[in-house]
């Protein structure tokens, strides 16, 4: 593995993934706990923010306080599934900016293929942060990140919910610069390109369209 790959620990994020995992979880718990999770995950990717000091008043008195320097984050979502991803993170940020890509795997070459992509002005002064909750070829997100680069933007972190060695490897190998960032590192890939043990399609689980 690398030093650009961050596994957050904490009790409350392994807690709702597990919960996550299990099969009988409905939708609405599904959607409820990624949100939740997102947030969480929110605080790890966003930790090395550029602050700036401003003078503001309080009821009390004046002061100088912090307070996040330049454009505001861009969360850039990969549809479907980045979106549940999303909500939990404008629940937090909700000023960021957003950036939408919509990806599909060719059927005979099996690579990704952009048919839609949406993000705002100037990402070159934006911190932004890629978001699909599997991290599994990593033809996706490495091919999502290559949209965001080449729109301008320099200050780039992937945020997934689970990831695959395999997937990790593969986007790392494209894209050395860009820091991952993911609740959990599964074991594989099965023949299918699935995580094992993952949490099945979580678009699918997202959406109720399992």
């Amino acid at each position: 593995m690398s030093n650009n790959l961050t596994i957050v620990e904490h009790p409350l994020i392994e807690h709702k993934l597990t919960l996550m995992r299990e099969k009988t979880a409905s939708t609405a718990s599904f959607r409820r706990l990624l949100r939740e999770i997102s947030m969480l995950l929110a605080y790890e990717v966003l930790r090395d923010l550029k602050m700036e000091t401003i003078e503001i008043e309080t009821p009390v008195a004046p002061m100088k306080a912090r307070t996040i320097q330049g454009k505001k984050v861009c969360f850039v979502s990969v549809l479907r599934a980045g979106d549940g991803l999303l909500q939990g993170l404008l629940d937090l940020v909700p000023v960021a900016r957003v950036g939408h890509i919509g990806l599909y795997r060719d059927p005979v070459s099996l690579k990704p293929v952009s048919y839609y992509n949406k993000l705002p002005d100037n990402m070159n002064e934006r911190t932004t942060v890629v978001v699909d909750p599997m991290l599994a070829t990593g033809g996706s997100a490495a091919a999502a990140v290559a949209e965001v680069k080449k729109a301008g933007a320099q200050d780039v972190r992937f945020l997934s919910l689970v990831a695959a060695p395999e997937g990790f490897d593969a986007f790392h190998a494209v894209h050395p610069d860009v820091p991952v960032f993911t609740a959990a590192m599964d074991e594989r890939l099965n023949e299918k390109s699935y995580i094992v043990p993952g949490l099945g399609d979580a678009g699918d689980r997202l959406f109720g369209t399992k």
